[in-house]
């Protein structure tokens, strides 16, 4: 049976897209406590999952795929979008008279960067890399999770040079942050 640590970096990466699409999904039909938890679950997954691309995938295939630059700065402009959006978001919280439609704005092109990343980078990383090189790419992930803050921070930069000086210290911050909130909501 396909254990996480037998899979490679593409198929780790469309099962995290797919769990975004069903937040997304599922934050459209919440409401109260409910709405606010998917909103942090969210919020988290996305953080940790476009720091850990911009480290791990995005130097990859922007040395291995055709077009890599053009791609891979296409993807790094829409992430840095996404980051501000959810920023705001964030900020502004799910009882915000505008926070439905702005979630539903960034639904949208969440997904479409999702696409786009599926159809012109993960098939030509899946094409062109051998599988063992696949597998290692998502041990380098899956670290680089670890270690990715929790929240957007679109100050911080979406390069892999940025996420590597920045993203641990702010990680720290953010765990602090996560536990704290989430004793104070026990409590």
């Amino acid at each position: 049976m396909d254990t996480k640590e037998d899979r490679n970096v593409v198929d780790l990466l469309l099962e995290q897209h797919n769990q975004i699409k069903s937040l997304f999904g599922q934050l459209t039909q919440a409401q109260g406590d409910q709405k606010r938890d998917l909103f942090q679950d969210l919020v988290r997954l996305l953080a940790v999952h476009e720091s850990a691309e911009e480290i791990v995938v995005h130097p990859t295939a922007r040395k291995e795929i055709e077009n890599g630059e053009t791609i891979v700065d296409t993807r790094l402009k829409e992430e840095g979008e996404a980051k501000r959006a959810l920023a705001e978001l964030h900020d502004m919280g799910i009882d915000h008279p505008e926070f439905d439609a702005k979630l539903a704005a960034l639904g949208r092109d969440v997904i479409d960067h999702a696409t786009h990343e599926e159809q012109e980078e993960f098939t030509q990383l899946r094409a062109k890399l051998p599988e063992d090189r696949l597998r290692r790419m998502a041990k380098a992930l899956r670290t680089a999770e670890a270690t990715a803050p929790t929240r957007p921070h679109p100050g911080a930069g979406e390069s892999k040079m940025a996420n590597l000086l920045a993203g641990p210290p702010i990680a720290v911050f953010d765990r602090v942050a996560d536990a704290l909130r989430g004793w104070r909501e026990s409590d």
